[in-house]
């Protein structure tokens, strides 16, 4: 539940977002994305967080934080690690959960409601003080892929949960065939 006099702020993360709109078979049009919440409520900020390899000449996801960049989004990136794993894939650890989680706490005095787009059961304490500070916490996330892409306890923590599917003809957009891909020799890792 929203209610039009209150000042929002949306808190996406990047990586966790994007798994579970390509789980449900659909891409996040951000655009549309920060309509629909400034529709909702007084949005005052919408922050994405995501790690980028900042030594590759392309990356699939530089053109996606440029132009939320340009359109009305505060973005968050660090350097992402890279590594070889024993089977000898490639693959890419960046977790920016503590950048969130800290972004939130000084945001929290001067909002009344925080949305987060992640299933990321570690965020269950940073909603449950958020909540003890006095700001509404709603999630955004699902609990219709398999398996689900959210945590059960930060499910039961939030205020409200809104499952990402029920957004899909507010927020998204078909998936485009290789945009976005990473082969299958390449993961990102968001845990610890």
């Amino acid at each position: 539940m929203f209610y039009k006099d209150e000042r929002l702020a949306l808190f996406i993360d990047g990586s966790n977002l994007y798994a579970a709109g390509k789980a449900l078979g659909f891409d996040i049009d951000y655009k549309l994305l920060r309509s629909e919440f400034m529709r909702r409520g007084k949005l005052l900020r919408a922050f994405y967080y995501t790690a980028l390899l900042e030594n590759d000449d392309y990356s699939p996801i530089r053109p996606l934080v440029d132009w939320l960049n340009y359109n009305g989004f505060t973005m968050v990136t660090k350097p992402a690690k890279e590594y070889t794993d024993s089977q000898g894939r490639r693959k890419v650890k960046g977790n920016m959960d503590i950048e969130l989680a800290v972004d939130a706490m000084e945001l929290a005095p001067r909002v009344d409601h925080i949305v987060l787009f992640s299933g990321d059961g570690d965020f269950r304490p940073l909603v449950e003080s958020l909540q003890r500070q006095g700001v509404r916490v709603s999630v955004v996330s699902t609990i219709r892929s398999q398996p689900p892409m959210i945590s059960d306890d930060l499910r039961r923590q939030a205020d409200n949960f809104i499952e990402l599917e029920d957004l899909k003809d507010v927020i998204g957009r078909p998936p485009r065939e290789g945009q976005n891909d990473r082969s299958s020799n390449d993961t990102v890792e968001t845990t610890d």
